[in-house]
């Protein structure tokens, strides 16, 4: 295989092995809308990271973080549906990046690949984030991962056990923002939800616990890169939006086998 072609496929695979365990908290918290407004705010970080001479996975970081932090205190006030806030923030950071990108005249951004992703353009100074990245966000979630389960459950009874829940929360945004930065050049800024929920939502369909809901989801988001992939050099599609395509077949496959699955899965257990 070509350089191009592994580079591709190992920055891909990486990224849907974090995103795949990240992503069933964000299916079980029904945080969907959440990732998406950190994401759209990342073009924002794009721009200013230009701006600012700075580096872009950084900018991308902080900028999603930020986003995090405001709609967490937004949240609180009253008198307002936490869909409105996330509708309104998610558009109005999308639309500033695009503004703000626009009074580059000397520089040249290109937009369309931040957006919708360019796998086959990645490069090994991108594997090194996806790499120190993903280790980072798996490592917090092994750790964590009791602690952030008990919360999802009830948060109540986590509090009674000891867990910190108010650092969770945060902690959580944090993961999320971390793996923005290093899956927008795979699938883009505008799809990058989908990597984290579908497979995770096709998991869902075929686990029989949480711990095999999330190595099924990140198993699942590496067909999807592979499949996806191997889609866009046949028929000459664009990589990151092929991969969402691929995850979301995927799903329906486990939307309509995933019932059998599971009994099968009890069967053998029991056996």
């Amino acid at each position: 295989m070509d350089d191009f072609l592994l580079r591709a496929l190992a920055g891909g695979a990486g990224a849907a092995l974090v995103a795949g365990p990240l992503g069933c908290f964000v299916v079980w918290r029904r945080l969907a809308y959440f990732g998406e407004t950190m994401a759209h705010a990342g073009l924002l970080g794009i721009a200013l990271s230009f701006a600012l001479d700075t580096d872009v996975g950084l900018g991308v970081v902080a900028a999603a973080l930020v986003a995090g932090a405001v709609i967490v205190v937004l949240e609180r006030l009253p008198g307002f549906a936490s869909d409105t806030l996330l509708g309104i923030l998610a558009n109005t950071a999308l639309a500033l990046g695009v503004i703000v990108v626009s009074l580059f005249e000397t520089t040249r951004i290109d937009v369309a690949s931040f957006l919708f992703g360019d796998v086959f353009a990645v490069s090994v100074r991108d594997l090194y984030w996806v790499g120190g990245g993903g280790a980072l966000c798996l490592g917090i979630l092994v750790a964590q991962w009791r602690s952030m389960l008990v919360m999802t459950i009830d948060s109540d009874m986590a509090a009674v056990e000891g867990v910190a829940v108010s650092r969770l929360r945060p902690l959580l945004v944090f993961l999320i923002a971390v793996l923005i930065a290093i899956a927008m050049k795979i699938v883009g800024l505008l799809m990058i939800v989908s990597l984290l929920i579908i497979p995770a939502a096709a998991a869902r369909r075929l686990a029989t616990s949480p711990e095999a809901m999330a190595i099924a989801a990140a198993l699942l988001g590496v067909v999807a890169v592979a499949s996806g992939m191997g889609g866009a050099i046949a028929w000459d599609l664009p990589g990151g939006p092929a991969i969402v395509v691929a995850a979301g077949a995927i799903f329906a496959g486990a939307a309509l086998l995933g019932p059998l699955v599971r009994d099968l899965m009890q069967r053998c257990g029991g056996a």
